[in-house]
């Protein structure tokens, strides 16, 4: 399939309103989170490797922001048990509209226009979160991450991918400096770049990894590791214990 390239950002823009995934995201998202997330197409693939390591039979996986149904996607293609069911979850019709083109020949895979915040975890083997918490309010992340915590089965598993900040200020400029120096690699010009940044200034908050892994532990999970780092972008892995 092919995508559209990413080319929002590209002419000057007068006023620059906060970023959301409408239908001008959703036709160029693809090639956008490809050229700007370092390490995104690593991040996927292993979401179905981990996705078939902790799936249970009879159990439902659930891609939690799923925008496009990447992982989704992945997590479908690796399963060996086929009594799950993967909830794709997105509140952006946009993306939805995109993903149900995606899975068309996924029966196992059911997409669900809702808040994230508002859907009930049951029965759950595996929940993923790629990219999708850093867009909630901070006060209410606890909150979520303690629901995927309850509704997990014991043995079961977070992936949690976020871009994060660092406490250290030299740390946290050179990081984003080469953040930029790679989404100019991939094309992005220096207007692109600022623009971008703008507009996802108020929606896309950033935490340490120190805030995410304590986070992780006071809503009861056992381990809470990062497992994948590019730049500044982490993935953590955290398990529920076995009863």
């Amino acid at each position: 399939m092919t995508h559209k390239r990413d080319s929002l950002f590209a002419r000057p823009l007068q006023d620059i309103v906060d970023f959301n995934f409408n239908t001008e995201v959703a036709q160029v998202f693809a090639d956008m989170v490809k050229r700007s997330v370092p390490g995104y197409g690593t991040v996927i693939a292993l979401t179905g490797v981990i996705a078939r390591h902790y799936a249970q039979a009879g159990s439902l996986l659930y891609d939690l922001g799923c925008s496009l149904g990447a992982s989704s996607l992945v997590m479908q293609h690796h399963l060996e048990q086929t009594d799950c069911q993967i909830i794709a979850v997105d509140n952006s019709e946009a993306m939805l509209d995109k993903l149900r083109l995606n899975i068309r020949h996924a029966d196992n895979i059911l997409p669900v226009c809702a808040d994230i915040r508002d859907i009930e975890i049951k029965n759950a083997s595996v929940v993923v979160l790629n990219y999708t918490l850093q867009f909630l309010p901070v006060n209410q992340r606890r909150e979520l991450i303690e629901k995927i915590y309850h509704g997990l089965l014991p043995g079961g598993v977070l992936v949690l991918s976020e871009k994060v900040l660092f406490d250290n200020s030299n740390k946290q400029e050179l990081f984003v400096n080469l953040h930029h120096d790679f989404k100019k690699a991939n094309g992005y010009s220096d207007l692109e770049v600022s623009q971008k940044r703008s507009a996802l200034e108020n929606t896309l908050i950033t935490e340490s990894v120190s805030t995410h892994r304590q986070r992780l532990l006071d809503a009861g999970f056992s381990t809470a590791e990062t497992w994948f780092q590019c730049l500044n972008f982490c993935s953590f892995l955290a398990e529920k214990a076995d009863a």
